[in-house]
């Protein structure tokens, strides 16, 4: 009988290269405490439009509770062609070049799965959401870091990009509008990011869940600039545009051999999106439009008056562009990240996400969603006054 050595640990070591979420250890923590606001969950706090939950109750009423093709069913991934065609002028066929996938995360997993083998690299802006660096790393991959910086917007560079590119290098993972900080990727720098990856054969990974939730500016989607569609994997979802998070569907976008990798891998693991949940989906592309303005202009609202309230107060804030996060400096404080967070939920039950749960660049920043109320905005607000105003130097 073989005996396992003290040294062989049972877990495995990608497991233990990364860190449990810094999102969700304070998700848990504010579910425990009353009177919380929560400015950390990026969840909208708007209630899934009416029709869209009737969509999903017929379905079930109707009897479709089975599974559904893995690649989702044939009438959402038609919806959803005609959709990108019409925003973004791309051409996916439903039958070959889309996937349903269960939210947009498993959608990055099955991207990462799909393409990395042991050792590839993939470049990733740093600061950024916290499941990219994971994601790369639980399929075998490295990740390569770049930093970004408040005086550049968060913006990454085709530069910084360029210089850190290795003969192992295999793809770039963008996301924007970005988590955490709200930055948006104007056309003229995504274009020169494309011209990078055309000139080294890269892939390019573009996470658009944010797409719909821009502020005075355009969304680019990557995979509509000139030569990118083919060496593009497109992440989209139903999450934040139409407040469906709990709902679980996403989708993959990309040319079919990338697809059908994925498609593999999705077969043995999560098999299909949940029935009610591409109901629910194909509702929301059919006649869900106007709420999604109506929720975009409410956002824009609440923005103007987070990023000028964290001004006022003494956390400097640039204005975010996209998604509904704010990325005050709490440098001011002499505090890091982690003990303002920890300190300013204890003292005046507020509840925020440290700068460092996305990345080394986010030290001395916060992150603060601001898709929720704006009365509770406005508390919060108050709180934070009165907690800077004792920490400040």
């Amino acid at each position: 009988m073989t005996t396992r050595s003290k040294n062989n640990s049972l877990i495995s070591q990608r497991a233990i290269q990364i860190s449990p979420s810094g999102i969700r250890k304070f998700f848990d923590i504010i579910a425990s405490m009353d009177g919380v606001i929560s400015l950390g969950v990026g969840e909208p706090d708007f209630v899934t439009p009416w029709h869209i939950r009737e969509a999903a109750i017929y379905s079930m009423e109707k009897g479709y509770t089975m599974y559904t093709s893995n690649s989702g069913t044939p009438e959402l991934r038609e919806a959803l062609s005609r959709q990108l065609s019409d925003a973004y002028g791309l051409q996916y066929d439903p039958f070959g070049e889309l996937l349903i996938t269960a939210g947009v995360s498993e959608a990055l997993d099955l991207a990462m799965r799909a393409i990395l083998d042991t050792g590839d690299e993939v470049i990733i802006p740093d600061p950024c959401y916290v499941s990219y660096r994971a994601c790369v790393i639980l399929a075998g991959g490295t990740p390569v870091m770049v930093p970004t910086t408040e005086q550049d917007g968060f913006e990454i560079s085709a530069e910084d990009i360029e210089s850190r590119i290795t003969p192992r290098t295999k793809a770039i993972l963008i996301g924007y509008p970005a988590n955490p900080t709200g930055a948006v990727l104007p056309k003229e720098k995504l274009s020169k990011i494309a011209a990078v990856a055309r000139r080294h054969n890269l892939l390019v990974i573009s996470d658009e869940i944010y797409s719909r939730l821009v502020y005075g500016v355009n969304h680019t989607c990557f995979a509509s600039l000139p030569g990118m569609k083919e060496n593009t994997i497109l992440l989209g979802g139903f999450s934040k545009a139409y407040a469906m998070t709990g709902w679980r569907v996403g989708y993959a976008a990309a040319n079919r051999e990338i697809i059908a990798a994925m498609t593999k891998i999705h077969q043995y693991t999560m098999l299909c999106a949940s029935i009610m949940g591409q109901a629910a989906a194909l509702e929301a592309l059919k006649s869900g439009e106007k709420h999604v303005r109506e929720m975009v202009a409410d956002y824009d609202r609440r923005r103007k008056v987070m990023v000028k309230g964290l001004n006022s107060i003494g956390l400097p804030c640039f204005e975010p562009k996209g998604a509904f996060y704010a990325f005050p400096s709490i440098k001011s404080t002499g505090m890091n990240s982690e003990e303002f967070t920890e300190k300013l939920l204890i003292e005046e039950k507020v509840a925020a996400v440290p700068g460092s749960a996305f990345g080394q660049c986010g030290e001395g920043y916060i992150r603060c969603c601001y898709a929720t109320s704006l009365p509770d905005i406005e508390e919060a607000l108050s709180r934070m006054k009165r907690f800077v105003s004792k920490y400040s130097k």
